[in-house]
């Protein structure tokens, strides 16, 4: 049985009188990738503030390893579409600063951060600027600063939805390669529909009609082995994951 990472509970969300979200309850175990998947305007990134602690539900619980959490901040790493790469830090300083402001001397930041850049094939490139970079190698090097914060849980709202299609195709297969080798629990936010059918083990759909509270309406288990197959969008597998997909969002 997989040791649960992460538990919403019957969460519930008021800004003044105006519902965003209702009665949210998911849940992430060890090692998964989870999908959270919507359209624009049903409380994803509201609920990840609220599991991040940066925001209080109206009600509901927030549980990290069993743990509550509800309302404090610095238990998760949550990574925002851009990369937020300070340009006057070269790329180590970058990374290491989570550690640095938890108190972390800068030496022993330094080489914490140091040993971590083959695994995220991000060596060779600790004293470059974020300006030398490409998108994807941002993208890489935000990635391992936010597993720094909190090895348990990461909350990725869209970290590729900037990047061209080849370069998201070569960050999929990357990411998932990571994720195997460091053992990373991940949350992720996605309008994409491909994209949450070839990462997730699970996918939460996150719908609600307009100007009503977002809730979980339906979730979809896929079976299939990770990484995918690169002919996989093709099968009819992933036709039809897609066709109940679009049914839940429609509804």
């Amino acid at each position: 049985m997989k040791k649960s990472i992460l538990s919403v509970e019957n969460v519930t969300k008021y800004y003044d009188d105006n519902p965003v979200l209702k009665d949210i309850s998911i849940h992430l175990d060890e090692g998964e990738l989870v999908c959270l998947l919507g359209i624009s305007g049903r409380g994803k990134t509201t609920l990840f503030n609220i599991i991040s602690g940066l925001i209080l539900p109206s009600s509901g619980k927030v549980f990290l390893e069993g743990n509550e959490i509800t309302g404090k901040s610095g238990k998760v790493s949550y990574m925002l579409q851009k990369d937020m790469l300070l340009p006057w830090y070269n790329i180590i300083e970058n990374v290491a600063l989570p550690l640095i402001i938890r108190g972390m001397k800068k030496k022993d930041a330094l080489e914490k951060a140091d040993v971590l850049f083959s695994d995220f094939s991000l060596d060779g490139i600790q004293k470059k600027y974020p300006f030398e970079l490409s998108g994807g190698m941002k993208q890489r090097t935000a990635l391992l600063r936010t597993y720094l914060f909190s090895s348990k849980l990461a909350l990725l709202d869209e970290p590729f939805s900037a990047l061209d299609a080849i370069t998201k195709m070569q960050m999929h297969k990357w990411f998932l390669d990571v994720m195997e080798k460091i053992k990373l629990s991940t949350l992720f936010i996605t309008h994409d529909i491909d994209e949450a059918i070839l990462l997730s083990d699970r996918i939460y759909i996150l719908s609600g009609e307009s100007g009503q509270p977002g809730m979980i309406t339906k979730e979809i288990v896929i079976k299939n082995a990770k990484p995918r197959s690169s002919d996989f969008s093709l099968s009819s597998d992933f036709i039809e994951i897609k066709k109940q997909i679009l049914e839940s969002l429609q509804n």
